[in-house]
């Protein structure tokens, strides 16, 4: 007998007690004795038994949470799963992920996770709209992270961005640098992300750049990749009267910029560079980024934390907004005097 084909039958019948029994034990109910769930667990470890998913969402809940990712390779993002998956350690809960597809669009891995019955639904920047999303979390607990959505029927986790944005204008300004160009992502432009991370991060640099009586130079990149901020980079580099500090929508990005600045030979003098979100490798000896601290452990435990109390019967929304802090690092330093 392989475990594929263990069924719940078979595990009853080497604990001795009956099919309800074990179904009580898997569910965790109440009123099961310690003595029936140690032969109940003892029998399943020895017959190898795993529970189908979907059998367990017809019994109540699948113990599962999926999550959307809008990439694989934004480090940041990468930490929020850690600290998510670090969060739910202590409980039955695991953790399934479905990428967006390759245009960006989430609709269909939400889509995709939803119809697998998931307890529990993590959506990040999911570029749907908000009518779309209050629908699906209707259907599934949801919390959003990296939108500020004003929802009645799914939570938000998220940065204080205009904070966090006003911080790194304030520093580059406070070092002499009056030509600072902002590179972010294009689909923070769509109407309907108007009040995503990076569309609220753009409209507190412009604010706070008329603040101090310059020209906001925002820069719109078509993937939130570090390739094309390199791309983008060359070409900002090139122009006549070039920037003499960059800050970048997240730190892949600010990698990107780093990358340009490397190949055209400019120091830190020549072009500062801030990013956003203090990823693992900002603070490597070798990179020395100056960048917006958003703890992706602590945002997400705070995510795991909203979407088990949804599931466990909250339905009054829930808002986090996190402060942000400046990492001040090697990547900044004031213009030369002649800029």
């Amino acid at each position: 007998m392989t475990a594929r084909n263990v069924t719940i039958e078979d595990v009853a019948a080497l604990a001795g007690v009956s099919r309800a029994a074990v179904s009580k034990v898997l569910r965790n109910a109440y009123g099961v004795s310690e003595p029936m769930q140690q032969r109940v667990q003892a029998a399943i470890d020895d017959l190898g038994y795993r529970p189908r998913v979907a059998a367990r969402a017809m019994r109540g809940t699948s113990y599962t949470l999926g999550v959307e990712l809008p990439t694989m390779a934004n480090p940041f993002l990468q930490g929020v799963l850690g600290g998510l998956i670090g969060f739910l350690e202590a409980t039955r809960y695991s953790v399934i992920i479905a990428p967006s597809d390759a245009e960006g669009n989430s609709t269909q891995a939400i889509q995709t996770l939803l119809d697998y019955q998931v307890a529990g639904l993590v959506t990040i920047g999911a570029n749907a709209t908000a009518d779309w999303l209050e629908a699906q979390a209707t259907r599934s607990p949801m919390v959003m992270l990296g939108r500020h959505d004003e929802s009645v029927n799914y939570d938000t986790v998220g940065d204080d961005d205009a904070l966090g944005a006003r911080l790194a204008v304030d520093h580059l300004y406070s070092l002499g640098h009056r030509r600072i160009t902002h590179l972010t992502i294009g689909a923070a432009q769509h109407p309907h992300m108007s009040r995503s991370s990076h569309a609220m991060r753009a409209r507190s640099y412009r604010h706070r750049m008329r603040r101090y009586g310059l020209t906001p130079e925002t820069h719109i990149i078509a993937s939130p990749t570090e390739e094309s901020a390199y791309i983008s980079t060359l070409g900002l580099l090139e122009q006549p009267i070039p920037p003499t500090a960059i800050f970048a929508g997240h730190d892949e990005l600010a990698l990107g910029v780093m990358r340009a600045a490397a190949q055209f030979g400019l120091g830190r003098s020549e072009l500062s560079i801030v990013g956003y979100d203090d990823s693992t490798f900002a603070s490597h000896p070798l990179i020395s980024l100056t960048t917006v601290r958003q703890s992706s452990d602590e945002v997400g435990k705070e995510v795991g934390s909203l979407l088990l109390q949804r599931i466990e019967g909250r339905t009054e929304a829930a808002h986090v907004v996190i402060t942000p802090e400046l990492q001040v690092r090697g990547s900044s330093a004031p213009p030369p005097p002649t800029t």
